[in-house]
């Protein structure tokens, strides 16, 4: 049985499956995306089993993406959970045959609570699209499970439609990446956006003068522990940076430069970066700039105040 061939039939006719969802797609999508944006509650997602498991995955990326949002499980709500809802919540109900019956048994408490529901079903005529306010199409011609029976490219279809919505609402929205950091405080993506300079940067910085040794200056970066100095004239300004790389090619080029002062050596004009700067952009500029550290200024004072490097 060659494994491979039967894989790729699958893969092509699922991405045959969605390109078609994306062809049928109307003004109910239209106006799924408008009842969701102008709910004063939240977005709530119902559904058993399979579908149950794909709303919470809808679930997950609504509310962190600016639109808020629980998943109800339909059996509990209707033993007690229903007392989650209030009536300005809309309700998004997934079934592919539209007809499970726990969420069948939830219609008539959601209509007396005056809830706004969106079906997202298979069938049109089902019992479940018909007493909904919006119908979503997810239908598929057949599962990709050789028997037609396990729900594969249904559930695809159904998180690809769920995935439609929210990219919708993101857009809509406006929500940037920033604003994404702010509900994923402890992941990478996280740190990088709302970090700022002043946060990470090495203080005080290590210091040498242009007329510094080449000894007492690899003494100062050696102390520092980061492999580099800035350079500050008499006057306090901001007039060179030396690192190891910079030691190192000096040297290749001219071994007497064991004997020379910082000013024979050292790179003039360093980068820098006020300290009220988000990290993500510091990181951003070293590496096009391809220079490994920044002198880090005080946005109020203008003062060198740190260092920070790529790898902070």
């Amino acid at each position: 049985m060659n494994h491979l061939s039967i894989a790729k039939e699958a893969l092509v006719a699922q991405s045959q499956a969605v390109n078609q969802l994306a062809d049928r797609l109307d003004g109910e999508f239209q106006n799924a995306v408008e009842v969701i944006l102008a709910c004063q509650g939240r977005t709530v997602v119902c559904g058993m089993g399979k579908s149950g498991l794909i709303g919470q995955k809808m679930v997950a990326t609504f509310a962190s993406t600016g639109t808020p949002s629980f998943f109800l499980h339909p059996a509990e709500a209707f033993h007690g959970d229903l007392g989650m809802l209030k009536p300005v919540d809309v309700l998004i109900l997934i079934s592919y045959s539209g007809e499970t019956e726990e969420l069948i048994k939830l219609l008539p408490s959601l209509r007396s609570f005056g809830n706004k529901i969106i079906a997202m079903t298979g069938n049109g005529r089902s019992t479940l699209a018909k007493h909904a306010d919006i119908w979503l199409d997810i239908s598929v011609e057949r599962e990709v499970c050789p028997n037609n029976l396990a729900p594969t490219t249904s559930s695809l279809a159904t998180m690809a439609m769920g995935d439609a919505l929210a990219v919708a609402l993101i857009a809509a929205l406006q929500f940037k990446p920033l604003d994404f950091a702010r509900f994923h405080p402890g992941g990478s993506l996280g740190r990088k956006l709302l970090t700022r300079v002043c946060d990470v940067m090495h203080s005080p910085a290590p210091f040498v003068s242009p007329l510094t040794s080449f000894h007492d200056c690899l003494l100062v970066m050696t102390q520092s522990r980061l492999g580099l100095t800035l350079v500050q004239d008499s006057v306090g300004e901001l007039v060179g940076i030396v690192t190891d790389g910079d030691l190192r090619r000096a040297l290749l080029d001219n071994s007497d430069t064991v004997n020379q002062c910082v000013e024979s050596f050292m790179t003039p004009e360093p980068h820098t970066i006020l300290d009220s700067a988000q990290l993500s952009e510091a990181e951003s500029y070293m590496r096009e700039n391809k220079v490994r550290a920044l002198a880090v200024l005080s946005a109020s004072s203008g003062e060198i105040v740190g260092v920070v490097e790529i790898f902070d």
